[in-house]
């Protein structure tokens, strides 16, 4: 019995290195995805009008999105608002957190990363960036945009490549430019929440220097939020946010520039807009910028 113990022991034990291993020589980013290609929900099943839009990026993927139609009369729409959304699943598990805007008076465009939903390929951090701004650039280019404000939402991972690509767009002097930036939950780095996760457990923990050394740096939020200026900035987070903790949101907020705003929220990480109170403080910022 003994002796069983002990070669299970050493199979979990060799099986623990190996996998540490492979991280070490590969990195660990793609800890930063969890895509599927399941169809949760479409548009329609909430009464709402869409097209799908697909759209090729530079490096040979085809990304897909759904664009949703402001309930407005023709050409009468508040703006539009551009979405980001998290590492897990994909836009149709996403969609309920942006569902509610065009009743409101704003169209909505939000697309899939590669590797996520109906897009091809694989997801990497490099990657994700250039699709965020493969999205953006096809946006700022439609009719329904031209002489309106856009406003970037990015939730969760999709705050963190929204303050990248946002920080870009204004210091490129992009147009038109962006009328609002807003960040739901978002983490105050890429290598910064990787070594924190990391070292929260006791596997992890002698390993999280070297892993998150893995990680480039170079997208650091706390380090970009600052080009968004004069961009107006809105800061969401939860005290209760069990995923992405409270002191990250106060981190970019700190190291923001102004014109900004922080709501902090008492909902689970990514369950923001379930609160009417907290729809009506975003719709607030984007009619106060326009």
């Amino acid at each position: 019995m003994a002796t069983g113990t002990a070669r299970l022991l050493l199979k979990t034990l060799t099986g623990i290195t190996l996998a540490l291993t492979l991280l070490l020589q590969t990195g660990c980013s793609s800890v930063f995805f969890y895509p599927d290609r399941v169809t949760y929900i479409t548009p329609d099943r909430l009464n709402l009008e869409y097209e799908g839009v697909l759209l090729d990026t530079g490096d040979g993927e085809t990304l897909h999105g759904w664009w949703l139609p402001a309930d407005a009369p023709e050409d009468s729409a508040k703006g539009t608002v551009y979405f980001l959304h998290g590492n897990a699943q994909n836009i149709s598990s996403h969609l309920m957190n942006v569902a509610w805007l065009p009743g409101k008076g704003y169209n909505v465009f939000l697309i899939d990363y590669r590797g996520y939903g109906r897009s091809t390929g694989a997801p990497d951090i490099e990657g994700t960036l250039h699709d965020s701004e493969t999205g953006l650039r096809w946006l700022m280019a439609q009719p329904q945009t031209d002489g309106a404000p856009v406003y970037l939402l990015g939730q969760s991972l999709g705050g963190a490549l929204g303050i990248a690509l946002a920080s870009e767009w204004v210091q490129r002097q992009e147009q038109p430019p962006l009328a609002g930036v807003i960040l739901d939950g978002t983490f105050s780095g890429f290598r910064g929440i990787a070594r924190e996760k990391l070292g929260s457990f006791w596997l992890t923990w002698p390993f999280q220097i070297p892993l998150s050394w893995t990680i480039t740096d170079q997208y650091e939020g706390v380090d970009h939020i600052g080009r968004i200026s004069p961009v107006p900035l809105m800061v969401i987070h939860s005290q209760r946010d069990g995923i992405i903790p409270f002191h990250h949101g106060e981190a970019l907020y700190e190291a923001a520039e102004e014109p900004k705003q922080f709501l902090p929220t008492d909902t689970p990480h990514a369950a923001t807009f379930v609160i009417p109170a907290y729809k009506e403080v975003v719709l607030g910022f984007m009619s106060r910028h326009r």
